[in-house]
Order: structure tokens, then sequence, then C-alpha cells
């Protein structure tokens, strides 16, 4: 009897274990070491590599500002994707946003999975993108703004702006991904967004004391470099890391990023050469940039071929488009963030559509979803940015009201011609 008693109980156990049993089982153990590789690379952009980029590109009186800034944002991001910035992402919601069913990270546990993968190496893969995209933001107004300014803009962006277009367009349900939009690893969910938060920040705010008339180069161009190092090195997991599988996806994913970086610095300071007689460091750095954040769109849907021709076309546009937003406009986009990221995640977004096959898209016509004809696809492209870009800007001039409101955004005159480093801070960078 006691045998038999036990012997049910075992059998009651398995049956009440078989659910959690099955989803182990579920996890592939490659797919999960390579989401988490690729985790370590895209918080690696953050910290230290675009806290490097950009702390060389300011007046080494605010070095300390930007390294506080980009620190403080993955900190703060952080918070915010666990109280309820992967809930808004990604949890069952309506075709705009996502419920609160994951609010705290509720019903996510080391048994839950996403695909092939623990949903908490998916929920952790994507805060790292939700961490790098404000800290783009700020470099579009650098050197003149308040740190407490800088935190509550990053809180109210993530939960407004960046969460719900996550949701449009990587959520199932979401209206963007029902309707077919091509965006693999963030053209429009992080640069676009970010490059449109940039512009507006920057002329809301406006210009930095002196701009155009007094000269305001990079105080370290040996940090930038390092950064730029760092940044590219960590773009494969960025973009590798959004097949969300160790396969074949990842793998091209991953080359044809590397091809477009390559491509995009040798046209940069081609058009360089061509312009001013000679290539500049800062120049190749940014053309790399420019050419991993336009491919980044298109990296799981297109091959060696369209890698290079939008790698090339993205160091040609964002350069002029760089020269353009601070000769014509007078925009004082500080660090570039529009004219590379802006533009780069707009030009990437639209030629998905054009190549979007492992040869050149544009004359295999292959790549495409069923039914799908090139021209219903670069409609989607175009109807994605558009409202992306839309959405964005309105979103990002009402935050900075408010911000301004309760924190104030900017320093004084006197302030910012002392430097943020002292004054928001109290430290120096250096002790010259």
């Amino acid at each position: 009897m006691l045998l038999k008693f036990f012997g049910k109980g075992w059998l009651l156990l398995a049956l009440l274990l078989a659910p959690v049993i099955t989803l182990a089982q579920d996890v592939d153990g490659g797919d999960t070491a390579w989401i988490m590789t690729s985790t370590a690379l895209v918080l690696f952009m953050t910290i230290p590599g675009l806290s490097l980029f950009y702390g060389g590109l300011v007046r080494v009186r605010n070095v300390l500002s930007v390294l506080m800034q980009c620190f403080s944002i993955t900190c703060v991001a952080t918070l915010v994707w666990l109280v309820c910035g992967y809930s808004l992402a990604f949890s069952e919601g309506n075709a705009f946003i996502g419920g609160f069913g994951n609010i705290m990270f509720a019903n996510v546990f080391e048994e839950t999975v996403s695909g092939t993968i623990p949903e908490s190496s998916f929920a952790l893969f994507q805060l790292t993108f939700a961490i790098i995209t404000p800290a783009l933001i700020f470099g579009g107004f650098a050197e003149r703004v308040k740190y407490s300014g800088v935190m509550f803009f990053s809180v109210l962006w993530l939960i407004l702006v960046y969460a719900p277009i996550t949701h449009w367009v990587w959520a199932e349900g979401g209206w963007l991904f029902e309707a077919g939009l091509l965006d693999f690893a963030g053209g429009t969910v992080v640069h676009i967004t970010a490059g449109i938060a940039a512009l507006v920040c920057a002329k809301v705010i406006g210009t930095r004391t002196g701009f155009g008339k007094t000269p305001m180069p990079p105080y370290n161009m040996t940090m930038t470099v390092t950064g730029a190092g760092m940044l590219w090195v960590g773009w494969f997991g960025f973009n590798g890391g959004s097949a969300l599988a160790a396969d074949g996806n990842a793998s091209m994913a991953m080359l044809v990023t590397h091809i477009s970086a390559a491509a995009g610095s040798l046209a940069w300071i081609l058009m360089e050469k061509i312009k001013y007689g000679k290539p500049s460091v800062l120049g190749i750095v940014t053309g790399m940039v420019a050419g991993l954040g336009t491919i980044t769109p298109a990296s799981g849907f297109v091959g060696p071929g369209g890698a290079l021709i939008i790698g090339l076309s993205a160091g040609t546009v964002c350069f002029f488009a760089t020269g353009y937003l601070k000769n014509v406009l007078g925009v004082d986009d500080s660090l570039d963030v529009f004219p590379v990221h802006g533009v780069g995640g707009i030009l990437g977004t639209f030629l998905a559509g054009f190549f979007a096959s492992t040869g050149l898209g544009v004359l295999s016509g292959q790549g495409y979803a069923e039914g799908v004809t090139m021209g219903s696809q670069l409609t989607v492209q175009l109807t994605g940015i558009g409202a992306t870009v839309a959405y964005t800007a309105f979103m990002t001039f009402v935050i900075l009201k408010i911000v301004d409101a309760v924190t104030g955004l900017r320093v004084s005159e006197e302030d910012e011609a002392t430097g943020l480093d002292i004054i928001l801070h109290d430290e120096k960078g250096y002790d010259l």
C-alpha cells in the first residue's frame, strides 16, 4: 500500500509539473547562449562605447557630464523597463500599446519562454535597446541641459514614445508588425525615434552659447575613436542578436552589418576628400556609425550586395545631411544625432524594401512575403517611417514642455561657460 501511495504521488507530481517540463524543453541552449552574449554586447555599446564616443566629442569642461548621463540613463531605463516599460512594449494589449500583464516583470519566471529562449533573456536583451535609445538622444543637446532635466525627460520618453513604438513594430498585434513592416533591429524603434527626438530637442532648447561663432572642436578624438571601435564590435550583438537565435539569419545579419560599416566609413571620407581635400578621423568613425545605423533595419533581410549599396548610400547621404543641418538650417544638434541616426534610420528602413533578399532585392524580386510586391512593401515602409517621425516629434515636444515646467531644461549661460562638470557634479574630468 505504501509503495502504491508513493507511486501515485510521483505520478501526480509529474502531471502537475508537466507544463513546466514542456516549457523547459522548448529552450535551446545555443540560442540562449547567443542572446545572453548579444545582451552583453549591446550593453557594451552604451557603457562604455557610446559614453566614450560622445565624451570625446564635447569640450573638456563637459566630459564628465556626458559619461554621467550615459551611466545614469542605463540605471533609470532599467528601472522603467522593470516597472512598466517591458509590459507596455511586449505584453498583450491592442494595436498601439501593450497591457499590464508584465508589470514589475509579472509572469516572467525561470521556466517561461519566448520562442526558443527564456523570456528573462528576451526581456533583458530588449532592455539594452531601451537603454541606448535615450542615451543617443542627449547627443543632440549636449553641453547645455540640466542633469535633472535629462533624467526626467528619459523616464517620460521611454514610457510615452519608446514603449508604444516598440509595441507597434515588434510585438505581435502591433499595427506595424501586422502590416508587415521590415525593421529587423531598430531602424524605426531606435534610430528614427532617437534622431527625430534629438532634432526636436535641439530646436526647442536652442543652440550652445557661441554656436556658429566660436569654434567647438572635439577635445579628445582618441577617446572618440576608442568608443567608436566599441560600438562597431557591440553592433554585432545589436543586429545579430535580433535574430533571437544562433542560426544562419544571425550570421548573415552580422556579415552585412560589418560590410555596411566599412562601406559607410569609406564613403564618408571620400566625400570629405572631394569637398575638403583631406579625410578626417572624425569622418571615418562617423561614417562607420552611419553605415551601422542604416543597415540596422535591413540587416536580417538583405545580403552582402545590398549591404554594400546601403553602406555606401549611408556614408554619402548622412555626410551631406550633417552639413545641411548645421550650415543651412543652423540647428545645433551637438553630436549629429539626427543626420546620422535619424537620416540613416529613415534611409535604411526605406531601402530594406528594395533589397529584401540574399541577393540584390531590386534585381532578383525575391525576399518578400507571399503575395507582397516591392511596391506594396515600400508603401508599408514609408507608412512606418511617417508614423514614427510624426508621433515621435509630437510627443517629444510635449515631453520637453512638461520637463521644462517641472525641473527646467537649460542651464544658465554663466553655468554653461563654466562647464557642466563643475556646475552639475562638482568634479573635473582632468586636473590640469
